[in-house]
């Protein structure tokens, strides 16, 4: 899919973060793999934990575990605080798409369902805080991801009004939603292959498979 003829470019790009800009499928699976497990629940497979582990903790947790949702949640912590950052792997050519994204003037920040002090911890230890202006995270706002709240959030003080020259990039059906919700562009990243019921309800108007598709993009 290319940018549609005529239309501006980005003045602004609100990025997710968890697998749009870095891979963090391991250390998501080994959480998930700790937490059931030591809650004595049969773990779910890493393909399960890729389909299923979509939205905020504080939203998905409570569905998942009820009243053991503060249990779950220490212990998936206990594991992720250990291997987080250790683990954390920039995807290709993330780099070279903010840095272009940053020359060509605009604004970019993160929008992410990962805890707000842990999702800008991993931006400290990559480096990025010279191109990414500001970093939204789960319990920043009053509400996650699928709602608008965290992409406001984003952009206040600014001067930029959500609208079709403000992207919001993600791979997964909250972050296609949020930019509905919003009134920003919608733009799906990864394979078209994965595509679920949720995603043709909240349809992207650009999709790229990868960060040097989505800097093709610009």
């Amino acid at each position: 899919m290319s940018r549609p003829a005529g239309s501006k470019p980005p003045r602004a790009i609100l990025f997710d973060w968890d697998n749009t800009l870095v891979n963090t499928w391991p250390t998501i699976i080994e959480c998930y793999h700790d937490t059931f497990t030591a809650l004595g629940l049969p773990p779910w497979t890493a393909r399960e934990v890729q389909e299923r582990a979509h939205g905020s903790l504080r939203d998905l947790f409570p569905t998942l575990f009820g009243e053991r949702a503060s249990e779950a949640e220490r212990i998936f912590y206990r594991t992720f605080h250990r291997i987080h950052l250790e683990r954390l792997e920039p995807l290709p050519g993330a780099e070279a798409l903010l840095a272009r994204a940053s020359s060509s003037g605009c604004y970019l920040a993160v929008v992410s369902n990962k805890v707000g002090v842990n999702l800008r911890a991993e931006l400290v230890h990559l480096g990025w805080g010279r191109w990414i202006s500001k970093a939204v995270g789960a319990k920043d706002a009053k509400r996650d991801k699928p709602a608008p709240d965290p992409i406001f959030l984003a952009l206040d003080g600014t001067g930029i009004a959500p609208d079709e020259q403000v992207w919001m990039v993600g791979d997964t059906p909250a972050d296609l939603e949020c930019a509905h919700a919003a009134g920003c562009l919608p733009v799906y990243f990864g394979s078209l292959e994965q595509v679920s019921e949720r995603l043709k309800e909240f349809p992207p108007r650009l999709h790229a498979r990868n960060c040097h598709e989505l800097a093709a993009l610009l």
